[in-house]
């Protein structure tokens, strides 16, 4: 990886290179505010420049256009109790459950210039999660309710995804090795398949960086990047101090 300084906006780089920003754990708003804003200027731009965002988020709820209460394992109490948010968001997919050990990964690619459809780019999202996966000997397929990737012990990993002016943005979310008593309080949409993550597919523990190393490299391969550059942070991210449950 190529490590750099953060500067603001997108570095002057190749026209052909993807923006990689490691956020640690931020904030849902604070992530979404920087997925609107590297939006705005590729919206601006003329060539192949992307950027990918990836991070994890306090403990909470996401609800995409495809997501209801019905989902829920429990009721909205329940929440409140362990200090979990809830949101409802203008993303494709159902419910999430956010958290320590969860992956957000935030893709805002410009797909016209990029010549890709919206159908094309979920596939390409969602082969990059099976071949990150691979890399780390864990097999994986999509799955069969076409809402992320599966491997043999259930589902690890949800597309919930958006396009705005042919830009994309949200993502795909991954559970490495977050709490799953607390993955496991939604069903997320219909037909989607028992929750599960990569360090209980691989039986032991997976790193949070091994596994941000492999999308990288995956990402950048499928979206058809030859170069790919690191950061550690950004100079537009807003931290808030909050306050959140920790399982006993």
């Amino acid at each position: 990886m190529d490590s750099a300084r953060a500067q603001p906006g997108f570095a002057d780089r190749s026209p052909d290179s993807l923006e990689v920003r490691l956020l640690g754990t931020v904030d849902y708003d604070a992530a979404l505010f920087l997925q609107e804003r590297l939006l705005f200027e590729l919206s601006g731009r003329e060539d192949r420049t992307g950027g990918l965002l990836m991070c994890e988020h306090p403990p909470m709820v996401t609800i995409g256009r495809e997501g209801s209460r019905a989902h829920w394992n429990v009721d909205e109490k329940a929440f409140e109790s362990r200090l979990m948010d809830v949101r409802w968001v203008n993303r494709g997919g159902g419910c999430i459950v956010h958290g320590t050990g969860h992956l957000a990964v935030y893709p805002i690619l410009p797909l016209a210039r990029l010549e890709i459809g919206i159908d094309g780019f979920r596939r390409k999202l969602e082969q990059a999660v099976i071949d990150a996966a691979g890399d780390l000997r864990i097999p994986a397929w999509p799955s069969e309710s076409g809402h992320g990737i599966s491997g043999r012990l259930g589902q690890f990993a949800t597309v919930g995804a958006a396009v705005k002016s042919w830009i994309s943005y949200h993502g795909v979310f991954i559970d490495v090795a977050p709490p799953m008593d607390l993955v496991r309080l939604i069903n997320g949409a219909p037909g989607e398949e028992r929750k599960t993550c990569l360090s209980a597919l691989r039986h032991r523990p997976v790193s949070m960086h091994g596994v941000r190393e492999a999308l990288i490299r995956r990402i950048a391969a499928r979206f058809g990047y030859n170069h790919y550059h690191v950061y550690t942070g950004h100079p537009l991210l807003k931290r808030t101090k909050k306050v959140v449950h920790v399982p006993a």
